[in-house]
């Protein structure tokens, strides 16, 4: 059966062309050579394409309809959750840098209706959705999803937590592990900074130390386990999802923890397979900062499916 999701994006990008005047879509509209593409940029940084802020009501609908194209309905909920955590954080910081939930930015590399290979991303402040379209095949990754405040809470409450399953089911699995294997799995008493592969265009192939692999877990962690690489590729359509849970299924996973085990500290974990990379950190504001990714690093942006395109096409030229 031939995938749809192609002909999805490929439609909804074109109509966010549309709706576009011409300045606003000579801003938005790039070479898919261009540089910028292979970048991921969760910071509130200047980035290529338009602001949704400089948007009318049509072209932030488009664009809103763009992005629920890569997203499954549920990360698509945490992805307006934290673009509209942009207020709650300026009101934190008492009006002084200006943050908006409009403060994210739309760009297509290449004409998604003539081109055999484009791309398009929807990035600002915590969130970044880079897919690449290759011969009518996507690719997914990097996805990064953070949320500041990672979490309100009132009365003992919570308000709002748009990253809780990431943080919970990581800290279930660290509990269903015996002493050996948490032992293996803990690679840090300290929490790095922000997550290691950061806004690198490309990811590190392995991150040392591996941590704990799944084949050293009782049932319970590798049940557990298993639930959290799926919490992450069940962002994507359940095409994409399917896709990318039959590409590892088989290969030896390998979870990383840093950082103290009890809630309220610094934390970190990485889950690693073959051509996979999952991060998590909860490290800046008294681990009240969080910030995950997907990435597959020899795939990112597409590199696989470029790589096979250009194979292909010197084939032909041959």
């Amino acid at each position: 059966m031939e995938d749809p999701l192609p002909e999805q994006m490929r439609v909804a990008a074109g109509a966010l062309l549309a709706a576009l005047d011409g300045p606003a879509r000579a801003h938005v509209a790039h070479p898919f050579d261009d540089d910028a593409r292979r970048r991921l940029e969760y910071r509130p940084r200047p980035r290529a394409g338009v602001c949704l802020a400089d948007l009318d009501r049509a072209g932030r609908k488009a664009t809103h309809r763009l992005l629920a194209t890569a997203l499954s309905p549920h990360a698509y909920a945490q992805a307006m959750a934290i673009m509209s955590l942009e207020e709650v954080l300026d009101r934190a910081e008492g009006w002084r840098r200006g943050r908006h939930s409009a403060d994210y930015w739309v760009a297509v590399f290449g004409d998604p209706a003539r081109d055999d290979r484009w791309s398009w991303r929807v990035e600002g402040h915590h969130l970044s959705v880079s897919m690449t379209v290759v011969d009518d095949q996507v690719a997914a990754a990097p996805l990064f999803l953070g949320a500041n405040p990672a979490a309100v809470r009132h009365a003992g409450r919570t308000v709002s937590r748009p990253l809780a399953a990431e943080e919970d089911l990581a800290r279930a699995l660290l509990d269903a592990m015996g002493a050996p294997a948490r032992a293996a799995a803990v690679v840090d008493d300290h929490a790095p900074d922000d997550i290691i592969s950061a806004t690198r265009p490309t990811a590190p192939g392995r991150i040392d130390p591996l941590g704990v692999p799944a084949s050293r877990l009782g049932p319970t962690g590798r049940a557990l386990l298993d639930q959290l690489v799926a919490l992450y590729l069940d962002r994507l359509p359940p095409e994409l999802a399917a896709r990318e849970a039959r590409r590892i299924d088989g290969g030896e996973l390998h979870f990383a923890w840093a950082g103290p085990t009890g809630p309220g500290s610094r934390h970190y974990y990485r889950v690693q397979g073959e051509d996979l990379l999952i991060e998590y950190d909860n490290t800046a504001a008294d681990g009240n900062h969080a910030h995950t990714v997907l990435r597959r690093p020899s795939a990112d942006f597409g590199a696989d499916l470029l790589a096979a395109h250009h194979a292909e096409v010197r084939h032909h030229d041959g």
